[in-house]
């Protein structure tokens, strides 16, 4: 029986996407539910996974291609794949537990193949949470982040750094007057269109202030335990942020509104966007009703975001909306920077990396955790003065966290 395998519907903010790489190629086995090529939209990577156990015996669409809804991509033809496959399972019983290890890394996407292999990682070890078992880079991250016993970061931790994506890793030889055109994804483009109407459509201005986080960081020692016993999982810096923006923003309400034509609009609500890293680039979902969550709830939301960008499964929803987005570039060892904001919201919040440097507190000289903030903002709704005070705002909540608990 032969099976057309089609474009999935794609969203109806958009019309069209770009075959991306093809896991199978044509004359393969599939089974049920294993992933056959990657769609990639201007706002996220969709797998197509394949509805029979069968053989690809045609593929349509090359990569690069550019497809639209319901668009047919390839051919299975069913009932020869599910022989195969158990003909394969056969064979995986007799072989030892080296051929199996080897076997299972051949399996891996060649992004997470890159991954297992840089960190001499055995793909066998590592339980999969993909489609019929697959393994994805965000279970590669998740393995070694629980393999290790890294020492109290001296950044935060707001999403695991992304792997280089391999069309942006130079393979030229050295010496060689070589050039490479490598054309930009979907998602890139997007980004770069995002970023021009950003910097052509608004007044941007940055103002900037310091933050002593010894505080936090004696709290964070203190019930890091309990709390990760309490809630599986662990207590960053980010969710103290995130609390300390809702907090702002609710005493300095211009900060959270956008600009709509000549109308300024002020949402009683406040989503928070997370700026997180993936292969494919940055992108910002959104912690929904934040001012709602404990801090517990905004770790949780942050770890699962983060899982999602590294394996390319943040949906359209995630990432529609926000009222304010935070950025944190200090993962990267960032010092300062001016971010540009995600429209159409007024304003987004920079955090930077955390040193030690030495501080007159109380008349004395101490060496105290230090990171520079910046609050870029659309001054053509928002004041200096508006600014400067969301953002020592924010400084005085961090640098006494009670504040956060009475909300004062």
């Amino acid at each position: 029986m032969t099976i057309e395998v089609k474009v999935p519907q794609l969203p109806e903010s958009v019309s069209e996407a770009t075959v991306g790489a093809w896991q199978k190629k044509a004359g393969d086995a599939v089974q049920r539910d294993e992933n056959l090529v990657d769609i990639e939209t201007d706002k996220v990577m969709l797998e197509v996974p394949s509805n029979i156990n069968g053989v690809l015996s045609k593929i349509l669409k090359q990569e690069g291609d550019i497809v639209g809804s319901g668009e047919v991509l390839a051919i299975l033809e069913e009932g020869e794949g599910a022989a195969k496959t158990e003909n394969k399972a056969d064979e995986a019983v007799a072989e030892t537990a080296t051929a199996t290890a080897t076997e299972a890394a051949e399996n891996l996407s060649p992004a997470v193949r890159k991954l297992v292999t840089e960190h001499g990682l055995n793909a066998s070890d590592i339980k999969g949470t993909g489609k019929g078992g697959r393994l994805t880079k965000a279970d590669v991250v998740a393995y070694m982040e629980a393999d290790s016993t890294p020492n109290e970061p001296t950044v935060p931790v707001a999403e695991a750094e992304a792997p280089v994506p391999a069309a942006a890793v130079s393979t030229l030889p050295a010496g060689d007057r070589v050039e490479q055109r490598v054309p930009m994804t979907r998602i890139r483009a997007r980004i770069a269109e995002r970023l021009i109407e950003a910097q052509q459509n608004a007044a941007i201005l940055t103002t900037f202030n310091e933050v002593d986080l010894f505080e936090v960081d004696r709290l964070r020692k203190q019930y890091r335990e309990a709390f990760e016993k309490e809630h599986e999982v662990k207590l960053g810096f980010m969710s103290f942020f995130v609390r300390a923006a809702v907090e702002g923003l609710k005493k300095y309400p211009i900060i959270n509104a956008s600009v709509d034509g000549n109308d300024v609009i002020y949402h009683g609500y406040y989503d928070i966007g997370i700026a997180v890293s993936s292969p494919r680039g940055l992108v910002v979902p959104v912690l929904r009703d934040a001012d709602s969550l404990g801090l517990a709830d905004i770790e949780k939301g942050i770890k699962e975001y983060g899982a999602k960008a590294q394996s390319g499964k943040l949906g359209i929803d995630d990432m529609l909306g926000g009222t304010f987005s935070i950025t944190n570039g200090g993962v990267f060892g960032s010092m300062m920077s001016t971010p540009i904001l995600n429209p159409p919201q007024s304003a987004i919040l920079g955090m930077h990396g955390i040193t030690q440097r030495p501080m007159v507190v109380d008349g004395e000289i101490k060496i105290r955790p230090m990171m520079y903030l910046a609050l870029s903002y659309d001054h053509r709704i928002i004041d200096g003065r508006e600014a400067v005070l969301f953002l020592r705002g924010i400084k005085d909540a961090l640098e006494d966290p009670a504040r956060l608990i009475l909300q004062i």
